[in-house]
């Protein structure tokens, strides 16, 4: 286990103990609101260590801080976002958490496909970067629209209120994740195009 699991696992540890005082607390206070909204924290932010054994069995790369940044930028939505109101209290806390997400999901997909995809003799350089570089935005902007249909899937079914500014809301955040995206993936063409 590297540092960074190491890591991921005690942050995980304590942000559930966090989770689950706060539902528990807001079942007593009759808080439902919080409380479906804890619950639903508690079981999301696994979703970075099922993804890296799901990686691990198929022998996908991911990054090394994968879990790190993923159990961090779920908590950092769910609890300080959504449970702590920082989305309504400080108004650029949504739009850095899916810049960050844009970005980081880029890198993830590049490291996804070390060993996967491979370079044709009669294609150029340029042209095989240029796909790749496609590809991992393309990636960051499935993933930020899966991030958004979840958003929305958690108020229609558990009326969790995560989609408070509506089509704005869900608009921006897809801007933001696509301009971020698009800034890391030209960052990597114009890097690796002339290798």
């Amino acid at each position: 286990m590297n540092l960074y699991n190491k890591a991921a696992t005690t942050l995980l540890l304590i942000f559930e103990v966090i989770l689950i005082f706060t539902g528990f607390t807001a079942l007593i206070q009759k808080d439902y609101g919080v409380f479906k909204l804890s619950l639903l924290a508690a079981f999301s932010i696994l979703i970075p260590f099922i993804l890296s054994c799901l990686a691990k069995k198929k022998k996908l790369n991911l990054p090394l801080g994968f879990q790190l940044f993923g159990i961090i930028f779920i908590f950092t939505a769910q609890y300080f976002g959504e449970i702590k109101n920082f989305y309504d209290n400080i108004w650029w806390w949504d739009l850095m958490l899916h810049g960050a997400f844009g970005s980081y999901m880029v890198i993830t997909f590049l490291h996804l496909i070390k060993g996967i995809i491979r370079k044709e003799a009669e294609i150029t350089h340029k042209k095989y970067v240029m796909t790749i570089a496609l590809f991992a935005f393309s990636f960051a902007l499935s993933l930020g629209t899966l991030w958004e249909i979840f958003e929305f899937s958690g108020d229609f079914i558990f009326d969790t209120g995560m989609v408070k500014g509506g089509l704005e809301d869900t608009m921006s955040d897809l801007i933001v994740k696509t301009a971020s995206a698009l800034i890391t993936s030209s960052i990597y063409y114009f890097k690796k195009r002339n290798e």
